[in-house]
């Protein structure tokens, strides 16, 4: 690695380094190498997981400026309103690929079905969206099929206490 590699391209490559090693070791898991890094941070180790097969293709010119612009809008949407969120949304990961959804009180979000239920409630929201309707999909395309053409690749939810669900978007 070059003297001048970043510290975090640095950091990333000793660390994925360390965990190759523990792995032909012996001395860690395959599901311990592959972590999520932020399970801990933003909310607590994931409970539960599902593949979601995107009925949508990523656009081409999907990146991270323009997944960052729509967690954007979707924020200042949010505190546009005159009550407060019930809930934050973030994207993470070197290409803000990594949707994350964190309730703001106890009680909310803190069972699959809560969380199921925030996510429904965004796919009437998406399909309210003139950029839906116009490419004729608005009644067809989920939250997560929206979140495929933006190139996420997943989406967590989280109480931000005890509860955590993953979906990964194919």
């Amino acid at each position: 690695m070059p003297a001048h590699a970043p510290p975090r391209t640095i950091a990333r490559t000793m660390a994925h380094a360390a965990a190759v090693a523990g792995l032909l070791l012996g001395l860690a898991s395959p599901a311990l190498a592959n972590r999520d890094r932020h399970a801990g941070y933003y909310y607590p180790p994931v409970d539960s997981r599902e593949v979601y097969t995107a009925r949508a293709i990523t656009l081409a010119d999907a990146n991270r400026d323009v997944r960052l612009g729509f967690i954007v809008g979707v924020t200042k949407k949010m505190l546009e309103r005159s009550y407060p969120p019930r809930f934050v949304i973030f994207a993470k990961g070197d290409e803000a690929e990594k949707m994350i959804i964190i309730g703001l009180g106890d009680g909310y979000l803190d069972t699959i079905y809560r969380a199921r239920a925030v996510l429904a409630m965004l796919t009437s929201v998406v399909r309210t969206t003139r950029y839906l309707n116009e490419l004729g999909v608005a009644d067809f395309f989920t939250f997560f099929d929206l979140a495929k053409l933006l190139g996420f690749k997943q989406i967590t939810i989280s109480d931000g206490d005890h509860f955590s669900h993953q979906i990964i978007i194919e």
